[in-house]
């Protein structure tokens, strides 16, 4: 493929500046690739080609007139977002037919500040049905395809982000997590993503919009196919808005600051309830002897209360729900769930089957404080063992991607990543190559709150020790 669809966005940034390329090619470049592909893996749903051109040519404009020392950071360089972020002219149904037809007036927080570093979005991506399921599919957008087996899940709720980043048509882009909804996807397609620290990054202009404590638990970060764009992209999102109030000030460390002759690394091989592919242990091994030969000093073992990850998220998050999902699917008012699953059974509902699931399995009741206790205490105990100066490796799923609809027989195998949300961890999901049917396999990177840094870091080195991103042989094919 074209170089400039493998490099990195503060490459491409750079290039721009030192006037090696414009940003009309760089972006060109990007759209060209993503109309070749698109129709192949429908992670772009919706596309502003002509305006992201017309801000290309606004961008050189500047640049010439003003010099590289007064552009920012990211001047002139494509990006993708997430759907569920309200984003200027573009639609923002979140996967939910009630919402079709919606044309957004004002860009997310997230949104607009990567606008101002001088982003330029080529379009919006595709997501689950109100971002609470593992499959991208909706009602409104359809289905999107794995770029490295096209029969094969991209994730969600962020899977169109992974995708289009995966398949080279877009650097990085915006995604959202309350359970692995940014580190599901980057491991199953392949790139890097990150959860930041809880509270970091404000929610504000997404929909569904998270709210009290479950707005510290849902997290907005970046999705990149090189891990040096984590960190600038982060602190470029970070930071209170005065309306997310859960967000409060981080001051991040600088990743190359990390001392790896000092950094412990504990590495968790599975929780004890589902069990890991072989190939993800491997690789999970590999990478932890990559840092070892780094100086880190490395210990295996496994935690007990990690068995319950599924009981612990599910207690923390609806003790802290404000509204009923079947309530946010019916915009303000309960759906009729049973009448809905017998519209679905005939393919005349609105709604995913997931969605419906949902709504009808959060009325079963928990013993909630039980396990909200648990939760507590595990907290307490990751933050003992992985200490101030350490990482944890942990999978980021239970398998390699899974074929479509096959999550609806795995449904608690997301807990792997679900449980770092409620424990408000930085998380990074970093690439470690490819399976032996040419799927990407990967491992979370933990770390204890505020030390984003150590884990971006962690991946930082992980990707020159072991590849990071491959190219998937779809791109290739489409765009020699």
């Amino acid at each position: 493929m074209d170089k400039l669809l493998t490099l990195s966005g503060t490459k491409i940034a750079a290039m721009i500046r030192e006037g090696k390329i414009t940003s009309r090619k760089a972006v060109e470049t990007h759209i060209e690739h993503a109309k070749k592909i698109n129709p192949w893996i429908n992670a772009i749903v919706a596309d502003r080609y002509d305006q992201a051109l017309d801000e290309a040519d606004a961008a050189d404009a500047f640049l010439k007139e003003n010099g590289p020392e007064n552009c920012p950071s990211f001047h002139g360089v494509p990006c993708s977002i997430k759907e569920c972020f309200s984003l200027t002219g573009m639609p923002h149904t979140s996967g939910l037919v009630a919402r079709k037809g919606i044309i957004e007036k004002k860009d997310a927080t997230a949104a607009a500040r990567m606008r101002r570093a001088g982003l330029i979005p080529i379009g919006v991506t595709n997501i689950s049905e109100l971002c609470m399921w593992m499959e991208s599919h909706n009602k409104v957008y359809g289905t999107t395809n794995n770029c490295y087996d096209l029969g094969r899940i991209v994730g969600g709720s962020s899977g169109g982000e992974g995708c289009i980043v995966s398949s080279g048509a877009s650097p990085f882009g915006l995604g959202s997590d309350v359970g692995g909804s940014i580190r599901m996807p980057a491991f199953f397609n392949g790139v890097f993503g990150h959860k930041p620290t809880g509270g970091a990054v404000p929610n504000t202009g997404q929909i569904p919009l998270a709210h009290g404590r479950v707005a510290f638990y849902c997290t907005t970060g970046p999705l990149c196919r090189k891990a040096e764009d984590l960190m600038p992209l982060l602190k470029i999102m970070a930071g209170p808005d005065g309306k997310d109030p859960e967000c409060t000030a981080m001051d991040f460390g600088d990743p190359a600051s990390v001392d790896f002759s000092r950094l412990n690394v504990l590495s968790v091989p599975e929780n004890g309830a589902v069990r890991v592919h072989h190939e993800l242990v491997i690789a999970q091994k590999k990478a932890a002897d990559a840092l070892e030969k780094l100086g880190a000093s490395v210990k295996h073992r496994t935690v007990n209360k990690l068995k319950w990850s599924f009981a612990i998220w599910s207690s923390m998050l609806n003790h802290h729900q404000t509204e009923e999902f079947g309530v946010q699917l019916g915009q303000g008012k309960r759906i009729p769930v049973f009448w809905e699953l017998f519209k679905w059974a005939l393919r005349a509902s609105d709604h995913t089957l997931p969605a419906l699931a949902l709504a009808l399995g959060e009325r079963i009741p928990m013993p909630t404080e039980k396990f909200i206790k648990m939760g507590r205490e595990l907290r307490r105990e990751l933050i003992e063992l992985i200490g101030p100066d350490g990482v944890m490796l942990y999978p980021s799923y239970s398998k390699p991607a899974p074929r479509h609809l096959e999550p609806l027989m795995l449904l608690d195998n997301f807990v792997y990543t679900a449980i770092i949300n409620v424990m408000g961890f930085p998380s990074t999901q970093v690439p470690l190559g490819l399976s032996k049917k040419g799927l990407p396999v990967g491992v979370q990177v933990v770390g204890t709150p505020g030390n984003d840094h150590k884990t971006i870091a962690v991946a930082m080195e992980l990707e020159k020790s072991l590849g990071g991103w491959v190219v998937p042989k779809l791109a290739e094919k489409v765009n020699p």
